[in-house]
Parts: C-alpha cells; structure tokens; sequence
C-alpha cells in the first residue's frame, strides 16, 4: 500500500491538471476584466493572505484524526463517540452562526474561529479523554464559523465598501475553491512528512497548524475592518424552513438526497483510517490522494457543465450518488474478516470522493435554484438533523459489535442507505424534468466556486470546505 499511495497521489494530481485546464478552457471567466484593476486585485490579495492560513490550519487535523485517538489507546467505540459528539456540535454551531455572526461582527467571529480552532488543536496534545471531547466540540463550532465568517466578510465588503461588480465574487470564490483543494493536498503531505517521516507522531499536525492559525489572526486584526449583517431570528428561520419542507415534495426529496448521501460521507470519515492503517498506508498521502480526488471530481463538474458538454446538475447528482452505491456495494466485498483487499478499499474510498467533488456543486446549485432565499437557512438546518442523526447511530451501532464484521456490515448499511438516495433521485428527477427553472442554460458555466460563496452564509458544512475529512 505504501508504493500505491504515492502512484496513485501523482496519477490523481495529473488527472487534475489536464481537468483544470480543460475547465478553464471551456468557460467564459471573469478574470479577463479583473487583471487590470489592481484595487481589487490587492483586496483580494488581502482576503487570499488571511483566509489560506487558517484553510491550511483546518486541513492539517484531517489525516491523523483517527490516528491520534488511537494512539492514545482508546477504543473504538470511544472514539465514535468523540466522533459523534463533533457532529452534535457542528449542528449546533450551524444553528446559532449566523445570527452569532450578525451580532458580533464579521472580522470578530472570523478571529474567534481561528481561536476556537488553536484550541481545539491544543487539546489534541492531551491524553485525557475529556479534554479531547471538548477539543472535538470546539472543532465542530470552529468549522461552520470558517467559512460563513470569512466569506460572508469578503462578500460584504467586496459589495457594500469597494462596490466592484458583484460577478468579480465568481472570479475569487472560484480561486477560493481550486486553491482549497491544492491546500488540503499539501495539508495532507505536511502532515505526513511530520507524523511518518519525522516521526513526530499524530500529535505534531496540531502543532503545525496552530502558528498557522496565529499568522491568520494577526492578519485580520491589522488588514481588515469590521462589518456586521443583520441578526435573523433562529425561530422565525427554522418555522420558515419546515414550512417550505411540508409544502414543496420537491424540496423534501432534495434533503432526503441530502441526509442520506451526507451521512453516509460522515461515515466513510470515520472509516477510512482503520481500515487503510493496518495495511502500511501513510495516512497523510493517501488523504492527499482523496483530495485530489475531490479536486478532480470539482473540476470534472466545471467541465461537465460547460457550454461545451452541457450536462445538467440533475444528472450529475445521480450520477455521484451511483458511484458511491458502486464504491460502497466494492468496500462490502474488501473489508470482510480474513477478507481484506486494502488496494480495492482504497480505490473505492477515491471514487467516494470523486463523487463528492461532483455532487456538492450539483447539490448546492439545486438548492439554490429550489429553496427560495429567505427561507434557506431554516430549511437547510432541518436538512442537518436527520444527516447527523443518521451518521452518529451509525457509528454507534458499528462498535456494539466486533469490529471488523461491524465494519462490513456497516458499509453494506451504508449501500442501502445509497440505494435510498437513488430512488429519492429518481423521484425528484421524475418531478422536475420539464421545470426550465432547475436546468442550467448553456451561457452559464458556474465554477463551483460560486456555488461555495452561495452557500457561505447560509450552510456550512464540516465537509465544505466542501468534502473535509476532519
């Protein structure tokens, strides 16, 4: 497993080059207009300089979560719990972010995530198990603050105090996102070299981010100005939001798409470290490699969606959600007591997340287009209950067993719960196949980057950042 990881890394970097360039080709952008305005070059030069670091910081916890824990000898299933807990928290933190944000000010909760984030890093250096709870919680509530505060910031400012045009945020979201994925890559060959090849151990990765994390605060405090939205009431949002649900199957079958296939990613998080670890993996490499993967799958979408090739969204959402029913019906058949092919377990965890690289982009631009605005926050927050529901029992549910038929028969659970996805596909697919509203014209070739900043304010995933194996 060792030479493959690194074969698979190269050949999955590659790939992502020529998708790139291939997507960038093949779309009308922006960026023609904005080079020769250096004002916004250097605002965004400014926002660039100040969010990477903590983008860095966050990505750098991803490969040696797991690892750590298990590396202070706790078991299995006290390690789901941990796990659990850290969905339960970045429920919450969805919940009260934004008025949170709107209350305190943009430029302050972007200081206080990057704070609550260097705490949660530093409880990663302590072997008691309750600081690592609380070190998990504070990583649920740090990873929706990351992206609502920094880029709900940059949107305000880039509008209201510079008043470029608001079609230059495509041109800088679109870098957000591919520069996000070549971050996370490096994330994951920085953690490696510290916890393998220096051997400083799971903990080091932590300690590498927290300097990182420093540098970013420092930033904002002498570079950016305050700026505050308006406070929403989280009752009011939430009554919107079933409402919208209870009268719109359209919108129902859409986070029914959404908790099943998200929880099942949630899961897939989990797994990953104790099945590829035991087979000689370096960890820090192989979660490159499913970075990459992602990448690659964002890019794939761009190009999909081209004038070029005019595939629709819909389309692309069934078609991720089979290739994670097929990844899934493989790792059933790999990961069995005396069974274990970790080479076909590690292809089928790179499909996953070629999947996830297409299916967030699909998925945020059919909410965007289904959800009416005023009511996306409500209605997205009931979408996270039953996706961490599901994912938390779970993972409960798996170490009730022994956990290597658990772990089977978990990811033949999971195909199902895919399978369940599909036909929730195929209903709304049914539903909406002459509806012009949900179907992208050909003069629009969104980057996907534009779907993150649509979603900034008002659904922050942990994976979102958009797929984030933390």
């Amino acid at each position: 497993m060792l030479v493959t990881a690194y074969l698979v890394l190269v050949g999955l970097l590659a790939l992502w080059a020529v998708l790139e360039f291939s997507a960038c080709h093949s779309k009308n952008s922006p960026t023609s207009n904005t080079l020769g305005n250096p004002a916004f070059r250097q605002f965004q030069h400014d926002f660039f300089r100040a969010y990477f670091p903590a983008l860095a910081a966050d990505w750098l916890q991803g490969p040696y979560l797991y690892k750590l824990y298990q590396h202070y000898h706790f078991l299995e299933g006290q390690i789901a719990i941990i796990y659990v807990c850290g969905f339960g928290a970045t429920v919450l933190s969805g919940l009260v972010s934004a008025p949170l944000t709107g209350r305190l000010g943009r430029r302050k909760s972007c200081i206080l995530c990057s704070l609550l984030l260097a705490g949660c890093y530093l409880c990663k250096l302590s072997q008691d198990y309750f600081v690592l709870l609380t070190g998990r919680v504070l990583g649920g509530f740090s990873s929706s603050l990351l992206f609502s505060s920094f880029e709900s910031w940059y949107a305000y400012e880039h509008a209201e105090h510079h008043d470029f045009p608001a079609e230059w945020l495509t041109n800088t979201f679109s870098q957000v996102s591919t520069w996000n994925g070549a971050i996370a890559i490096v994330a994951g060959v920085s953690a490696n070299a510290c916890a393998e090849w220096l051997g400083f151990g799971p903990a080091s990765p932590s300690v590498l981010a927290v300097p990182l994390l420093g540098l970013s605060v420092a930033l904002v405090i002498r570079d950016w100005d305050e700026n505050r939205g308006q406070s929403s009431s989280f009752t009011r949002s939430c009554g919107d939001g079933l409402r919208c649900l209870l009268r719109d199957r359209r919108v129902l079958l859409l986070g029914a798409i959404q908790a099943l296939f998200e929880s099942v990613v949630y899961i897939f998080i989990f797994l990953w470290t104790p099945v590829l670890d035991p087979h000689n993996t370096p960890l820090g490499i192989a979660f490159s490699g499913f970075m990459a993967a992602s990448a690659a799958g964002s890019s794939l979408y761009r190009l999909a969606t081209s004038k070029k090739y005019h595939l629709q969204p819909m389309h692309i959402l069934c078609l991720s959600v089979l290739m994670v029913f097929f990844s899934l019906f493989m790792l059933t058949f790999s990961t069995g007591p005396g069974q274990e092919r970790p080479t076909e377990s590690f292809l089928a965890f790179l499909l996953i997340e070629l999947a996830c690289g297409l299916y967030f982009p699909a998925m945020s631009f059919l909410r965007r287009r289904l959800i009416p605005e005023k009511e996306q926050t409500g209605v997205v927050n009931w979408f996270r209950v039953p996706l961490n529901l599901l994912a938390g029992l779970g993972l409960l549910v798996l170490h009730d067993s022994d956990y290597q038929s658990g772990t089977r028969s978990m990811f033949s659970l999971c195909a199902v719960t895919m399978l369940l996805a599909l036909l929730s596909v195929v209903g709304l697919f049914s539903m909406v196949r002459n509806d012009s509203d949900l179907w992208m014209p050909s003069s629009e070739a969104e980057p996907s980057g534009s779907e993150l900043y649509i979603d900034s304010e008002k659904d922050c995933r942990p994976e979102l950042k958009t797929k984030n194996l933390n």
